[in-house]
């Protein structure tokens, strides 16, 4: 025996039966049965096998792009199913996607476990692993075929990046740069090591930026020093608040005046309620302040000098010159004239100049969209510019668990009224009450308002406590990601996507989401942002609070999948996302960004919001309960101490944020719970009771679904008044964009006629002239 066969494994160096010529070279070497006896052929033979290896999976890797679109070539009934959402009302036919998409084991279910199973190789279809484990799950896939080809359907679940992550799979590798930890030679005990080094990684990049001796050190002294000085301003806020209460409930509100507030609170419809206001206005002699034009909160004076130039040149026919004077004063808040404080002296009403303004610029608006002496062109570009400046107006229905029941109230208060706004926006809770708004239409959507919504509202499921206290001890999780994404398909039309929403109904769906990673930036799904993504997806992303519901993965639909049909793939390269309440649970600057949205009405029902919501000089539609409505909530001193708590308080829990002091307990960063931005134009805080806060997670029953209904009318009523003057003025805009859209499309038609024998390379250009006129140029 040569020198070189005495450094082979003795199983080499004494058989002379050659091994098969399908095997492995890892097979070659760590089985005692494949023997050789002449070491160089073996060693060429090795390298020519290794060569090949490499080969394969340089293969594979050519057609990443392929495998991305089609995850893998098994058989071609893997791939057929046909997503039905046509009939929403056919329980059992809008949750078929789901049942085509994800399985469980029916025992595991019993046992109070979950088993999302993705089959086959999903981390290399997208592309996370190594040239080993695409070699190996080609061996792979030869081998289980028989046992693949046996499914008639694609699975898998609604954790799909949970696989991804996980050792389970025999074709995944632990690294780009090793090969999989399937192979015979792994060591006992890899799989362990290797999940812990995973999970050793992962917390890395929780750390804090600063991890000197000082900070590890004084961090948590740090921390126990101010929770404890915020729990005793709490107390001392707590203390405050009571004392405004009791002062304005005991010694504002006596005899009569009692008495006529009790009955505006218990109004059962808008036109009682401004009955009811009015009188009270009369009674505490407030309809005085209305006749006043002097206030300090707008300027006053230019809008009386507006108002007296748009009736005399619209009365007078002077179009152009009309045009100028609302291109300058149809803008956002002009002169302050969209002020909260000029809507919250009186129970009912404004002042009378804001009034006579927002029904002069309406008039003027109306007159310049009738006025067939202005060319169209310049119609065109006057109704685009004042859009611009004046942006538009969203609904924006926060996250609060079951205080969002009370959303349903603000809605239905809105369609009553005609003020619905086409652009709605959800997170959490609200989210699925905003996805209900948005995908049907008006009239579907006011019969559908009604306490026997209470019989779909199924989300907690009335389970026991040693059911989802087991599910919660093993998956961290107390409600199942499964089951909420069967029920969700009756509040989404099934599978609809964003981009479906919006030509279904011309409604604007928004929903605010966050990355399960901490550094990633939130995401504002939309027809805009994601027109393909379903809907139910999201609506499950943006609700999975840490400890409530795992971090799921959104998925789209592709309209030209395998074999020419719809499927439901992930979407965002398997990225988890969870709740957008931890840090943009009202997306005003989202929205503006894609919309202009420059006008918002937020319904806001944040348990933990809520106790911290005070307007010390009253709200829209709740004056002061003082003697004339004038001074501060409770006294100057009162107000002030409330203020100054509050401040207090955001500048320690900045502190906590800008030093990184808090633990990212559940991997999550709770830092901006408190330090978002929860109101809007218009805010809206139904009041709650204290109970309440015990039943976040119960589903209502009719009866309390009705209370929930009137309690979102009550505190919808009083501003009412301020949405319908913003409304008219955007939607006299819409209108007038509209007109000249089509008066132009039929202007085309007959100048495609008379244009036919010009030269194709001269372009009319319309220009502008000084007076308003258009004129042309030809370049």
């Amino acid at each position: 025996m040569t020198e070189a066969s005495d450094s082979l494994p003795p199983s080499f160096a004494s058989d002379s039966n050659p091994p098969p010529a399908s095997s492995t070279p890892f097979e070659v070497i760590f089985n005692p049965r494949l023997k050789r006896t002449s070491t160089t052929n073996y060693r060429t033979e090795l390298e020519a096998q290794q060569q090949k290896a490499e080969d394969d999976a340089r293969s594979q890797l050519t057609r990443r792009e392929s495998e991305k679109n089609t995850f893998d070539k098994m058989s071609a009934q893997n791939f057929k199913r046909q997503l039905s959402f046509t009939k929403p009302d056919d329980d059992s036919k809008i949750e078929a996607p789901i049942e085509t998409i994800y399985t469980r084991d029916s025992s595991a279910i019993d046992e109070g476990k979950e088993k999302h199973s993705l089959l086959g190789d999903i981390k290399n279809k997208l592309h996370i692993g190594s040239p080993h484990s695409l070699h190996s799950h080609h061996q792979k896939h030869e081998t289980d075929q028989s046992e693949q080809t046996k499914l008639s359907k694609y699975e898998f679940g609604l954790n799909v990046s949970d696989q991804l992550n996980s050792s389970n799979s025999s074709s995944i590798s632990i690294s780009d740069v090793s090969p999989n930890e399937s192979t015979s030679y792994t060591q006992p005990h890899a799989k362990r090591k290797n999940k812990k080094k995973n999970r050793l990684k992962d917390k890395q990049f929780l750390l804090p930026d600063d991890n000197s001796l000082t900070f590890k050190v004084l961090r948590y002294p740090f921390l126990i020093f101010i929770a404890m000085w915020l729990t005793v301003l709490s107390i001392v806020y707590l203390i405050v608040r009571l004392s405004i209460y009791i002062s304005e409930q005991v010694m504002a509100n006596t005899g009569q005046r009692r008495k006529m507030v009790n009955k505006l609170k218990n109004s059962k419809s808008y036109p009682e309620y401004i009955e009811h206001a009015k009188a009270l206005n009369e009674y505490l002699k407030l309809d005085k302040w209305c006749e006043e034009d002097r206030f300090y909160c707008y300027d006053w004076k230019t809008l009386r000098r507006i108002v007296r130039d748009l009736r005399k040149l619209r009365r007078a026919g002077k179009n152009q010159e009309l045009m100028i004077v609302l291109q300058n004063c149809v803008k956002s808040n002009f002169a302050g004239s969209e002020n909260p404080l000029l809507y919250s002296h009186t129970y009912y009403g404004t002042k009378n100049l804001i009034v006579e303004y927002n029904n002069e610029v309406v008039t003027s608006l109306n007159s310049i969209t009738e006025s067939t002496s202005i060319p169209i062109e310049t119609k065109k570009n006057f109704f685009k510019t004042i859009s611009r400046s004046f942006g538009k107006t969203a609904l924006a229905l926060s996250g609060g668990a079951s205080f969002c029941y009370n959303h349903y109230g603000v809605l239905k208060a809105l369609l009553d009224n005609d003020l619905l706004p086409n652009i709605i926006s959800g997170t959490s809770g609200g989210g699925v009450i905003s996805a209900l708004a948005t995908t049907r239409t008006n009239k579907e959507l006011a019969s559908l308002i009604t306490p026997k919504l209470a019989k779909k509202i199924n989300a907690a499921g009335n389970e026991p406590f040693h059911v989802w206290f087991r599910r919660w001890w093993k998956t961290g999780a107390r409600f199942d990601s499964l089951d909420w994404a069967r029920k969700s398909q009756w509040w989404t039309l099934g599978s609809m996507t964003f981009k479906e929403c919006y030509e279904r109904t011309g409604k604007i769906l928004n929903i605010s989401t966050v990355p399960h990673d901490i550094h990633s930036p939130t995401i504002l799904c939309n027809y805009i942002t994601a027109p393909d993504c379903c809907i139910w997806s999201t609506l499950l992303a943006s609700a999975a609070v840490p400890g409530i519901l795992n971090p799921v993965v959104l998925m789209e639909k592709v309209h030209n999948g395998p074999d020419g049909k719809e499927c439901i793939k992930p979407f965002s390269f398997g990225s988890k996302w969870k709740d957008g309440s931890l840090r943009t649970d009202i997306p005003i600057e989202a929205l503006n960004t894609y919309f202009n949205v420059k006008f918002s009405i937020v319904s806001q029902v944040n348990p933990h919001v809520l106790l911290w919501f005070f307007n010390n000089k009253g709200d829209i539609g709740k004056p002061v309960n003082r003697s004339k409505g004038k001074g501060y909530r409770g006294g100057f001193l009162s107000s002030y101490l409330e203020n100054l708590i509050k401040l207090e308080s955001i500048k320690w829990l900045k502190l906590i944020k800008e030093f990184q002091l808090l633990p990212n307990f559940l991997e999550s960063d709770w830092s901006n719970v408190f330090l978002q931005k929860f109101s809007g134009t218009i805010t809206l805080f139904p009041k709650v009771k204290i109970w309440d806060y015990f039943r976040l997670l119960d589903d209502p029953s009719e009866e309390r679904v009705a209370e929930y209904i009137t309690n979102g009318q009550s505190v919808t009523y009083p501003k009412i008044l301020f949405i319908k003057h913003r409304l008219n003025i955007e939607r006299c805009i819409e209108q007038g964009r509209k007109s000249c859209q089509n008066d132009s499309y039929e202007v085309d038609d007959e100048d495609d006629e008379d244009d036919d024998d010009e030269d194709d390379d001269d372009e009319d250009v319309g220009l502008i002239n000084s007076d308003g006129t258009l004129r042309h140029r030809s370049i």
